[in-house]
């Protein structure tokens, strides 16, 4: 079986994204030699028609994905940080192979509506504190919540489309350096931007940093009701048709792990316990040798092994994956990557018709058929991209 390059988690300006267009992120994964692409936004499915007609408009395979942030109360209570290095219980979580056409209706569809609802209030609120902020400051921000839905997103509003916002109206206030310097300076009260005022992508970050995050003058802070339970997640990706997936972190740049990933085997049988029995990693967050760890030992013991670039930022990296320090990844790992995308992409292509995929009715792995589905979805790829 000749293995081709998949990149299965993608955000795009459905949620937010370094690529402007869907048409962009599909073009770069032609152009780099990557065949499998898989949409991954936050608390969004709008996206799918658009990446389906464009992915097989350049010959690739589309994957149907979408990440939620959730929480589990038992391990929020116990300190436990799970795959959110700074807040214990909160955990994301992904569906992979959602269907397509969306199917997702009824009370699911109402939960989701609901806390990307909440999300975008969020938002709303720190977007109020800033244009006061410039206000104070003698300047006029130029935008509003509203603004910034219809001009910089598809529906779905981030923190990070605030941040960008704030970037392209200081630049547009002040057209020299040494203004935006100076205005960020006050704006940040009294600290001074470290990065490159010509690196977007970093700017955008100190303006999280400074001004969006705990401690910032427009922080505002996160109300539970936008942390779905993660039962609640788990039922609504399998409402969807998808199959429930958790995204380790796994290694940070010293080599340190979250509480409940340091220790794989309890990691994995947690996991399988709460109904989970595919992971994904992004690659570049880890070294080589913690992926082909933590992926062969969780192939082996039953996972569906996805793996992707994200790009949730504003900076633009290779689609293409490579681990930490642009390694590149092992035959291994790409082909672990290749049987989670035949799978998932089988897993699609039946529940499309008879809403049965990989999982039983109640959410497990069909394993001993396994390698079946495997053969199905190398089948289905092969020819999308022939």
């Amino acid at each position: 079986m000749e293995v081709v390059d998949v990149n299965a988690h993608l955000h795009t300006p459905y949620s937010f994204s370094a690529f402007d267009s869907v048409s962009q992120a599909a073009g770069m994964a032609a152009e780099q030699g990557v065949k499998v692409i898989g949409i991954n936004d936050f608390y969004s499915m709008d996206g799918y028609e658009e990446w389906d007609r464009t992915a097989r408009e350049k010959h690739l395979y589309p994957l149907f994905n979408i990440e939620f942030i959730s929480l589990n109360s038992e391990d929020q209570a116990a300190g436990v940080r799970v795959n959110d290095p700074n807040n214990p219980g909160r955990t994301y979580l992904s569906g992979k192979g959602m269907s397509f056409p969306v199917t997702l209706g009824g009370v699911p569809a109402a939960q989701l509506a609901a806390v990307r609802e909440e999300s975008n209030r969020q938002v709303a609120a720190m977007c109020e504190k800033v244009l006061a902020l410039f206000k104070e400051l003698g300047a006029d921000a130029g935008f509003d919540f509203e603004s910034i839905k219809r001009d910089l997103t598809k529906g779905s509003v981030r923190e990070r489309h605030l941040a960008k916002a704030i970037r392209m109206a200081v630049a547009r206030l002040y057209p020299a350096a040494e203004e935006q310097l100076a205005f960020y300076e006050k704006l940040f009260g009294g600290k001074a931007l470290k990065s490159d005022i010509a690196n977007d992508a970093k700017v955008e970050n100190e303006i999280r940093g400074n001004l969006l995050k705990a401690g910032g003058a427009a922080f505002v802070p996160e109300d539970p009701k936008a942390f779905l339970p993660m039962d609640t997640v788990r039922n609504i990706i399998l409402a969807g048709g998808g199959i429930p997936t958790y995204p380790f972190l796994a290694d940070d740049a010293k080599g340190g792990f979250t509480d409940f990933e340091g220790d794989l085997p309890k990691a994995a049988a947690t996991l399988k316990a709460r109904g989970f029995y595919s992971v994904e990693f992004i690659t570049t967050r880890n070294s080589v040798e913690v992926l082909e760890k933590y992926c062969n030992y969780l192939w082996d013991n039953g996972f569906v092994v996805t793996l992707g670039s994200e790009h949730n930022t504003p900076a633009m990296e290779p689609i293409k994956l490579a681990a930490r320090g642009g390694v590149d990844l092992t035959p291994r790992l790409k082909q672990l990557n290749y049987w989670g995308a035949c799978i998932t992409a089988a897993h699609q292509a039946l529940t499309a018709k008879w809403s049965e995929g990989y999982l039983d009715p109640i959410g497990r792995p069909l394993l001993e058929y396994r390698d079946r589905f495997i053969l199905m979805g190398d089948e289905i790829i092969k020819e999308a991209i022939k």
